[in-house]
């Protein structure tokens, strides 16, 4: 598919710090009527993107986000990410609970 420009993935990530549809992520797998309600909200941007592109979106962005993370708390990386600041305000906090979870 095409590029996601920056403003596409402000947008994605704007619609992804609603609670409501974090809540929803968080609860299921079985993801496709969310991110076919994350496509509708972007349309509404005037953005065009299916469920399937938002979906892979977020997954790579998570992913990215998750072992740029990792490699801080290791103290290894001179890297970082353009959008981090957004997702550590999304995923900070659902990250340091699972690793105080782990830490004892």
């Amino acid at each position: 598919g095409k590029h996601w420009t920056v403003n596409e993935v402000r947008a994605l990530i704007r619609i992804w710090s609603d609670k409501n549809i974090q809540q929803q992520l968080e609860g299921t797998v079985r993801n496709k009527r969310i991110f076919e309600q994350v496509a509708a909200r972007l349309q509404k941007f005037g953005i065009d993107r299916d469920w399937k592109q938002c979906r892979t979106k977020y997954k790579n962005l998570k992913h990215e986000y998750k072992s740029l993370k990792s490699a801080q708390d290791s103290g290894s990386t001179s890297k970082s990410m353009k959008f981090f600041n957004e997702l550590d305000a999304i995923l900070g906090h659902s990250t340091m609970e699972q690793a105080s979870k782990s830490d004892n």
